[in-house]
C-alpha cells in the first residue's frame, strides 16, 4: 500500500502521461494480473461525487476537480434544478429555469379578473365610441314669444334674434344674461356682433356632440329655460313697478302736488 505522500507524488508527476490514476513505476498495467492500489477511504459521512466516487484523502485535486456538492464533470449551473412540479419560480438567478420560450414569472394572465386576456397580454379591446353628432338644438323650448325686450339703443342688429340666442344659451347664468341685457345701450356695434358669433358657435358645438351627451344637454336646457322664465317674471314685475311709478307721478302733476 502507498501512503498519501507517495500517491500525491504519483498524481502530480508531470512526466506521468496517464494523469490521475497512472501506475507506479515497476507495476504492471491493469489487466495483467496486478490490482490497482486502492486509496484510503474517506471518513464516514464525507460528501459523494456526482459519479459515486469519493475524493481521495490527502490528495490535492487538479484545478478543474468539481467542488463538493456539484455534479461530476460539470460546472456550476450545468444541471439547473427543476422547481417543484415543473413550474418556474420567481426570483431565480440568471441562467436558471425557465428556459427560453416559457412565460416569465408575473406574465400569467389573471383568468378571474374581467375575462381572458389576449396573447399579447393586453386587455380586450372595446368597441369604438359612436361619435355621430346628435344635432341637439338649443332654444327650441321657447315656443312662446319671448317677453323680454332690450333697452333702447342706437345699434344695428336683429334684436329678436339676439334675445332668442341669449335665452337659449346654456353657458351663462341668469344673472349674466340680465347684465348683458342691461348693458346693451352701452355696447359698441363690434361687441354686439361678437356676442352673436359666440352664441352661434355655442349652438354648433353642442349640436356636434354625440347622443351619449343628450341626457345632460336636455337637463341643462330645461334648467336654463326655467331660469329664463324666472327672469321674464322678474322683468315684468320691474316693468309694472316702473309703470305704476310713472302713473303716480303723472297724477301728482295733475293735482299740482
Amino acid at each position: 500500500m502507498y501512503n498519501p505522500t507517495e500517491l500525491k507524488q504519483i498524481y502530480m508527476d508531470p512526466k506521468n502521461d496517464q494523469g490521475q490514476g497512472a501506475q507506479p513505476a515497476g507495476q504492471n498495467p491493469q489487466g495483467q494480473g496486478q490490482t490497482q492500489p486502492q486509496p484510503p477511504q474517506p471518513p464516514q459521512g464525507a460528501g459523494q461525487g456526482g459519479a459515486g466516487q469519493a475524493q481521495p484523502q490527502g490528495i490535492v485535486p487538479p484545478a478543474m476537480y468539481p467542488p463538493q456538492g456539484y455534479p461530476q464533470g460539470g460546472m456550476p449551473g450545468a444541471y439547473p434544478q427543476m422547481p417543484p412540479q415543473g413550474y418556474p419560480q420567481g426570483g431565480m438567478q440568471p441562467g436558471m429555469y425557465p428556459p427560453p420560450g416559457y412565460p416569465q414569472p408575473g406574465m400569467y394572465s389573471d383568468m378571474g379578473m374581467g375575462g381572458q386576456q389576449g396573447l399579447g397580454g393586453g386587455m380586450p379591446t372595446q368597441e369604438p365610441e359612436d361619435t355621430t353628432p346628435a344635432n341637439f338644438p338649443l332654444g327650441t323650448k321657447f315656443v312662446q314669444p319671448i317677453k323680454i325686450t332690450l333697452p333702447k339703443n342706437e345699434l344695428s342688429f336683429d334684436e329678436k334674434y339676439f334675445v332668442t340666442l341669449l335665452a337659449g344659451s346654456i353657458s351663462l347664468s341668469k344673472e349674466e344674461k340680465k347684465r348683458i341685457i342691461d348693458s346693451v345701450p352701452k355696447l359698441k356695434q363690434s361687441q354686439i356682433d361678437e356676442l352673436i358669433n359666440i352664441f352661434e358657435e355655442e349652438k354648433e358645438k353642442f349640436a356636434a356632440l354625440s347622443k351619449k351627451h343628450v341626457p345632460k344637454l336636455e337637463e341643462l336646457a330645461q334648467q336654463h329655460y326655467n331660469e329664463w322664465m324666472d327672469l321674464e317674471t322678474e322683468s315684468e314685475q320691474v316693468q309694472k313697478k316702473s309703470e305704476d311709478q310713472d302713473k303716480a307721478e303723472a297724477i301728482r302733476k295733475q293735482l299740482g302736488l
